[in-house]
């Protein structure tokens, strides 16, 4: 018998959307009222079983048993619809059948045409990049360096996207740094899994201990109705002792398959190295200043980007439009003829076209979800599991709870929207503080990030031909002292 290969990403989110299709036959349907801002007429829409329309004003979300200022939605910074306590209605059944089926993943593509775009147009900033040599001749150089020293590599890299994903919510982002970190990490003496390790679990470090993420902290704190600033010091220790507990992690792991290759947990497979290429051609030459130049756009447009998102509030149409311009300067920098251009850029989107498409298939997880209405119920059944426990038990459950649901809603803002107001209230009668909720809310979110296919793991471990099964294999040995971490957190929180 021929040794099981694990399936392919595309694979593997086909399998979770006709399971999430069943679940939508075996599950009763059932929604939450929710409320939304129309900054037109200035009032407040009910959408559910009542369909009305309430005075914009703070009596009114008081009414609704929504914490929640009147000035967010007024300053557009609550723009989805948000779920409104003890309005849990039954619904008629709406399973998800065969067409369903099939046009999730087309939906999805649509839905995520967005950040799809994104991830090509960095494809063909790299390929424009990668044209010129001076990557290649940048890692030879950067190897030779960092030789006897490579573990900073990991330690820095850690760090500086764990800050990132603190800050402003770091993560689509980091698709663009593969390609240019792989060969790096390889040429370092590690294996493929190492920089995925580094760069994404810096994320979801990062968003476990969120400390200003708007996507995250301040609108799950605004729909808990509290400052961003309560229980920020949880976070902060949370920030710090996971990214202690990753970088402790990685290094441990990437130093031993330095030393000894065969203790990589990729040694024996058919794992193809995407930068094989590059990492070959990495070895010490000169570097020219016109070499220099590119590299310094090319570190630049990243510079850009990150403070763009952070202080000017870019997102993917802005960023988008920065490394296609970036694509263009380099372009015209190396003196290449249109025609080179041209097929630097398309073969380098060419490179990152199953990345993109697995981002979209991701997203038809959701729409079967939502469209066979089993989302409010799987919330409702949530909440039930967690109330009635005591209020030093209630936070570690509902990390649990919350580290679930995140595997069905993988939006930082779409769940906090959602959940936020309904688990708020419930903490409130159990009586733990809200700002705990929501540091159980993103320890639980940001954990799921690990593994949850409806994330961008799995566009990530595209990039580097990682098989999924491996990646949770290799991850889930790092994920349960985070856990015990995050539950340890929450209980002093709450004690003191």
């Amino acid at each position: 018998m021929k040794r099981f290969k694990f399936p392919s990403p595309f694979t593997v989110l086909y399998i979770i959307i006709v399971i999430s299709a069943i679940g939508t036959w075996l599950l009763p349907a059932g929604s939450y009222d929710t409320l939304s801002f129309d900054s037109e007429s200035n009032s407040f829409m009910i959408s559910g079983s009542v369909e009305t329309t309430l005075p914009a004003s703070q009596v009114t979300l008081d009414s609704l048993g929504l914490k929640m200022e009147l000035s967010k939605f007024l300053e557009g910074k609550i723009r989805k619809p948000v779920s409104i306590p003890d309005t849990y209605n039954a619904q008629e059944s709406t399973p998800q059948g065969f067409r369903e089926i099939l046009f999730a993943p087309i939906k999805g593509i649509y839905e995520s045409i967005d950040i799809i775009l994104f991830v090509l147009i960095i494809g063909g900033f790299i390929g424009v990049f990668q044209h010129s040599g001076a990557m290649d001749k940048g890692i030879g150089i950067l190897a030779k360096r960092m030789e006897g020293r490579e573990k900073w590599l990991i330690i820095t890299l850690i760090l500086l996207i764990a800050v990132g994903g603190t800050t402003f919510g770091m993560q689509e982002e980091t698709i663009a740094f593969y390609p240019i970190l792989v060969p790096i990490f390889l040429a370092a003496g590690y294996d493929l899994i190492v920089p995925v390790a580094a760069v994404y679990g810096g994320s979801c470090i990062g968003l476990m201990g969120a400390l200003i993420n708007p996507f995250g902290t301040i609108i799950a704190s605004d729909a808990a109705g509290v400052s961003w600033t309560e229980g920020i010091y949880s976070r902060l220790t949370m920030l710090i002792l996971g990214a202690i507990i990753l970088i402790w992690f990685i290094v441990r792991y990437a130093e031993r398959v330095k030393k000894n290759p065969e203790l990589s947990i990729l040694y024996g497979l058919d794992v193809k190295n995407p930068f094989e290429k590059k990492a070959q051609s990495a070895v010490i030459s000169r570097m020219t200043m016109g070499n220099w130049a590119l590299l310094g756009l090319f570190g630049l447009t990243f510079v850009v980007m990150i403070y763009g998102v952070s202080a000017l509030h870019w997102w993917f149409e802005e960023m988008t439009a920065l490394f296609l311009l970036g694509g263009i300067i380099l372009g015209i920098v190396q003196r290449t003829s249109e025609s080179a251009f041209i097929s630097a850029f398309v073969n380098g989107a060419k490179d990152l076209l199953g990345v993109a498409l697995i981002i979209g298939v991701a997203r038809g997880i959701v729409i079967v979800l939502n469209d066979g209405l089993i989302s409010g119920t799987l919330l409702n059944e949530a909440t039930n599991i967690v109330s009635g426990t005591s209020p030093l038990i209630f936070l570690p459950v509902l990390m649990i709870v919350f580290f679930v649901l995140a595997f069905f809603i993988s939006s930082s803002s779409g769940l906090a929207l959602v959940s936020m107001p309904i688990m708020g209230a419930l903490g409130n009668v159990v009586g733990v503080p809200s700002e705990e909720i929501v540091n159980a809310y993103l320890f639980g979110f940001g954990l799921m990030q690990f593994i949850t296919p409806s994330g961008l793991i799995l566009p990530s471990l595209a990039m580097v031909n990682v098989p999924y099964n491996i990646w949770l294999k290799f991850i889930v040995k790092l994920m349960a002292p985070l856990a015990l971490l995050g539950a340890a957190i929450l209980m002093i929180g709450y004690l003191i």
